[in-house]
């Protein structure tokens, strides 16, 4: 592979983005996170605090199947629409991956959105109950309870959004090339595996 793209869905409290970060930095290419939503504003000229309705987040998505793909036109009464931000915001994941640059992307299904491309590479990262939430009670400051709940929330509007999306799982192994636990290896454990997972694809593409 002479450019790829890694994503990366994460757990809350994972570690999933300490693993993004400091494998970007290894590997010396582009990290994306939520700066993919200024990226998009700035495309389709659409305030950025609208794309909230189409983060990975937002708790109020209903589960069932959606299939729209196609960019509605500015005046379109859709342009503003859950879907179309969707849409709007995987155009520019595809263009990252066109991109003669590798990078790291996370979350935002990119993995699905990127699934018929050869030079991805899709990593799950989760970690145990207990692991989880020590890592929440020292970023946000919170005891025990409260990192539970923040972490059953988090989790279920992403497996929420995810199943609208995608219409499946968002922690099926199947979605994905790696499935790594951080309550089983260290951070820098998951960098060795990923990278050294790169270089088998480039070996066999």
């Amino acid at each position: 592979m002479e450019s790829f793209v890694i994503t990366i869905a994460r757990g809350y409290g994972s570690g999933g983005k300490t693993v993004a970060k400091a494998l970007a930095k290894a590997l010396d290419i582009k990290y994306y996170d939520r700066d993919l939503i200024r990226m998009v504003s700035e495309h389709s000229g659409i305030n950025e605090a609208l794309f909230n309705l189409a983060d990975e987040n937002h708790k109020n998505i209903p589960f069932r199947k959606y299939t729209s793909k196609e960019i509605a036109s500015p005046s379109s009464n859709e342009f503003l629409s859950r879907e179309n931000l969707f849409n709007l915001q995987a155009k520019i994941i595809n263009d990252l991956a066109e991109k003669d640059e590798s990078c790291i992307i996370v979350g935002r299904c990119a993995h699905h959105v990127l699934k018929e491309k050869k030079n991805v590479v899709k990593v799950f990262i989760h970690a145990d109950l207990p692991q989880c939430i020590e890592r929440v009670k020292e970023h946000d400051g919170v005891d025990d309870e409260e990192a539970k709940r923040l972490i059953e929330k988090t989790d279920r509007a992403r497996a929420q959004y995810h199943k609208y999306y995608t219409n499946m799982e968002w922690n099926d192994a199947r979605n994905y090339d790696l499935c790594l636990n951080t309550s089983r290896m260290t951070i820098e454990q998951c960098i060795k595996v990923i990278v050294e997972y790169l270089k088998i694809m480039e070996e066999i593409s």
